[in-house]
């Protein structure tokens, strides 16, 4: 084999891929809300969210889906893939990847209401499904 083929191939392995370094600069960003005061739902489907189990290393998969109702911010959908494809290398339970994901979303975007639900594939026959929510507070 030709050795310049051979180096040429491996810097391209070790060098960081344009959408590993997009994953890791990710954010999640917003837009302002085009009917604020009206409330409707966003529904959003993730299919392909991983992570790895923080006991084995092992490798979990999950759809997570995504239900709010904006307040005065909309979370881009290019962003929330992003955020979501970070979780890829992280070692971290279901229940914290999906606690986690409701807290940075809050964050984010100040929903009146959100709820995350992390179905994970079943490994080692068990599936877990798990469910979070959030309610804004009303000013009293």
């Amino acid at each position: 084999m030709n050795p310049s083929i051979t180096e040429s191939t491996t810097s391209q392995n070790t060098e960081e891929k344009y959408g590993e370094r997009l994953i890791a600069e990710g954010e999640l960003i917003t837009f302002p809300n085009p009917r604020p005061g009206r409330q409707y739902d966003i529904h959003i489907t993730l299919p392909e969210f991983t992570c790895k189990c923080p006991f084995s290393g092992y490798p979990d998969f999950a759809t997570i889906y995504i239900t709010y109702v904006p307040d005065q911010s909309v979370v881009e959908l290019k962003a929330i893939k992003l955020y979501i494809n970070s979780y890829r290398d992280r070692y971290i339970s279901h229940e914290e990847s999906v606690n986690q994901i409701l807290d940075d979303f809050v964050a984010a975007c100040n929903p009146l209401h959100a709820k995350i639900k992390g179905d994970f594939s079943p490994r080692g026959n068990v599936h877990t499904v798990i469910e979070v929510e959030y309610h804004q507070e009303t000013a009293s």
